[in-house]
């Protein structure tokens, strides 16, 4: 019995999107030092819909500047799944590993409520 991933899982976005790659002969160019450069681009374009905005202002977005943040948001996003494909991180296992060691050094009784550094602890 073949297995096929749900649409809106992460595989299946992975598959999507190394499709494309695929189609334009793109792999050439994805080194992650690019890959990790183009993230960093479009994180900064993400920067620019919020520069300058206030803090209640960046929480209540107009639906254009919602779509807008959100092609950016994709963009990162997209970028990030592809360092990971060429890197061959599994992201998943990647972020429960990381927020375990957050857990550590961020524990709850001291952490809470606090936006200190974990070093400030110490």
């Amino acid at each position: 019995m073949i297995m096929i991933n749900p649409p809106d899982s992460l595989a299946s976005l992975r598959e999507r999107i190394n499709a494309f790659v695929n189609e334009r002969n793109w792999e050439q160019f994805h080194s992650p030092k690019n890959l990790v450069m183009a993230m960093i681009v479009e994180a900064a374009e993400l920067v620019e819909h919020f520069q300058w905005e206030t803090e209640q202002a960046s929480r209540e977005l107009t639906a254009e500047k919602r779509e807008q943040v959100s092609h950016e948001l994709a963009d990162t996003f997209v970028y990030l799944l592809r360092i990971a494909e060429v890197l061959n991180i599994d992201l998943i296992e990647a972020a429960n590993t990381k927020i375990g060691l957050n857990a550590k050094k961020y524990p709850i009784e001291k952490a809470r409520g606090s936006n200190a550094k974990y070093k400030d602890y110490e």
